[in-house]
């Protein structure tokens, strides 16, 4: 079964509202959802270390969604797991204190959606980022939380599921060195 693993930020949780959103979309594709709780975990390579320990590999497909401090776990986790799809919402990338401050990515298919407004991430880190890499990027009207875009993000996820679950296995983006 196809499978999306969720990592949520650092002041969220498991059941947040980008989550909960995301998640009826998943399901209505026909996707299993599992979405752990980090909460009280401050350090994000202990939350990668909890998702990798608590990961089940299965036949279907592999997508992990991450949201700020959730989308480095997802990022950082990929190296190992080569998902399908990275979703990823406000990407804590260029944060002080980050074992990997741009980590490198190991997925078929990569989405980055970021805030213009984004006064925990600055949205220059994330253009710089994808930049490099070729990776698309929605920016948009809105900040950190992404709060206001709950719509748009629920349309972007149901296009990126749909062409991942169309997509045959495929060669990995390579780690950028």
């Amino acid at each position: 079964m196809n499978t999306i693993w969720f990592a949520h930020g650092k002041e969220s949780g498991p059941r947040g509202r980008k989550i909960e959103a995301l998640s009826k979309v998943a399901s209505s594709l026909g996707w299993a959802v599992e979405s752990p709780d980090y909460q009280g975990m401050d350090n994000p390579d202990a939350r990668v270390a909890q998702l990798l320990e608590l990961y089940q590999a299965n036949s279907g497909k592999l997508v992990l969604v991450g949201s700020s401090m959730g989308s480095y776990v997802s990022m950082v986790a990929s190296q190992q797991l080569a998902p399908e799809g990275l979703f990823l919402m406000a990407p804590a990338i260029g944060m002080p204190g980050y074992a990997q401050p741009e980590p490198e990515i190991s997925a078929a298919q990569c989405v980055i959606i970021h805030g213009w407004h984004d006064d925990i991430v600055p949205p220059q880190n994330v253009i710089d980022y994808a930049g490099k890499r070729h990776i698309p990027l929605h920016l948009l009207d809105d900040d950190h939380p992404l709060s206001r875009s709950l719509e748009q993000l629920s349309s972007l996820f149901h296009d990126f599921l749909q062409e991942t679950a169309a997509r045959p296995d495929a060669t990995r983006l390579a780690p950028h060195i």
